[in-house]
């Protein structure tokens, strides 16, 4: 049984860390990028894959799939992304990165590195594998399988 006081707690860390951390504003990334969260994600995505089938980031960003939609073609319009009929069964729809995306999504992964830098650093030495671990967890415990 989890104790209620454990659980307010919990909330209202958690809500102080979004707000702080700049989760909360959906047109800037909590890395202060001029870019909507939701873009900034798919496009780490995709980076991290060099190309990636539409369904399999509809699934991965767990957005439905009109809104994907909307995202890749704003992501299209920046000249970051193409899409192709995927050659396996012509019926997907792929996704790869532009020259141009490339370069946005390495400025995207040094902004955030150096954001996470800089907040582990204000984390005292002894407590951060803790902190790194708690994250970790809380992320496991929020992956919903479906």
């Amino acid at each position: 049984m989890v104790d209620g006081d454990d659980v307010g707690t919990a909330q209202d860390a958690l809500m102080r860390f979004i707000r702080n951390f700049g989760l909360h504003q959906p047109d800037r990334t909590p890395c202060g990028q001029p870019l909507p969260v939701s873009e900034a994600h798919a496009l780490a995505e995709i980076a991290r894959d060099g190309h990636l089938r539409q369904a399999e980031l509809t699934r991965r960003l767990r957005l439905e799939k009109s809104t994907i939609s909307r995202l890749v073609t704003n992501l299209e319009r920046r000249g970051w992304i193409t899409r192709q009929a995927a050659s396996e069964d012509g019926r997907g729809v792929l996704l790869q990165l532009t020259e141009a995306g490339v370069t946005a999504a390495a400025r995207q992964a040094e902004a955030r590195r150096t954001k996470f830098t800089t907040l582990l650093a204000r984390i005292p030495d002894e407590q951060r594998a803790s902190v790194v671990h708690a994250l970790q967890t809380l992320a496991e415990a929020a992956d919903e399988k479906l």
